[in-house]
């Protein structure tokens, strides 16, 4: 795991005035592209100083970072395979011990290998489920200590429509996505005594990089199935995540908010 941080190059005086103020601290998984992006982005304007990861692409999670100071706000980006557990987990806690406080927690890291089962391999299966259940583990349980010591704090889970009614071709991504509804109910038990809300957002068809290897063929028909004729866009994702994040009831917990064009109806 290595570390990557760009710190805001404003005045003294707007530094200063960001130290006193304390800002929330949010952790974002899988933060450099996409619906993390956009989730990071959005948690940012809501006044959440950021950390989150990526993978591989440490430029792209460079231009996050600094489109965030860019903004005003505080960012920090740090290299996490999600599939290792350890590496999930010494993150959460690093960025615990460096801000003293952890608010929000989104479980977003995620990866595809899209094909039929006949012709899936071991590595098609376990590299998914493991991006998105290592990671969901390796992340939530420290976050789930820290919140309960402070008797406050958020989780959000990405899912995806995927998980709640099954998709041809992805057994392996639709298992990991119906895991992290069930994780999420049971843990929305597990931290209700103490105030913390766990809920999860299930995006339908929405215009990412994860589905820039369809077909044109393909893309029509997805499109003739979602009633608005449209692709949902990681802004639109992001906006619910920052209502969960920050302004949703707290007796609300427990539940999948599916943002999908009418897909599943």
């Amino acid at each position: 795991m290595t570390n990557q941080t760009l710190e805001s190059t404003g005045s003294s005086e707007h530094k200063g005035r960001i130290a006193e103020e304390k800002p929330r601290v949010a952790i974002v998984t899988g933060g450099s592209r996409g619906i993390g992006r956009a989730v990071v982005l959005r948690l940012s304007e809501l006044g959440f100083a950021v950390h989150f990861t990526y993978v591989s692409n440490e430029a792209r999670a460079t231009e996050v970072a600094r489109e965030v100071l860019a903004r005003g706000g505080r960012a920090k980006a740090t290299r996490v395979d999600s599939r290792d557990v350890q590496a999930s987990t010494a993150f959460v806690e690093e960025t615990i011990s460096e801000a003293g406080r952890l608010d929000v927690l989104v479980n977003n890291a995620a990866i595809t290998h899209d094909r039929l089962l006949p012709m899936m391999s071991e590595a098609d299966w376990s590299s998914v489920l493991e991006t998105s259940l290592n990671g969901l583990f390796g992340a939530s349980r420290p976050s789930a200590k820290q919140m309960i010591r402070q008797r406050a704090g958020r989780i959000v889970n990405i899912t995806s429509v995927s998980g709640l009614i099954g998709i041809p071709g992805q057994t392996n991504y639709c298992t990991a996505k119906a895991g992290i509804i069930g994780f999420t109910r049971s843990l929305s038990k597990e931290l209700a005594a103490w105030g913390i809300p766990v809920n999860a957002v299930a995006p339908g068809y929405t215009d990412t990089d994860m589905l820039k290897h369809q077909s044109e063929e393909q893309r029509a028909q997805a499109l003739a199935r979602i009633p608005m004729r449209r692709l949902g866009t990681a802004e639109e994702i992001a906006v619910l995540v920052g209502f969960l994040a920050h302004e949703a009831p707290v007796y609300m917990t427990g539940q999948t908010m599916v943002v999908d064009g009418g897909f599943i109806g």
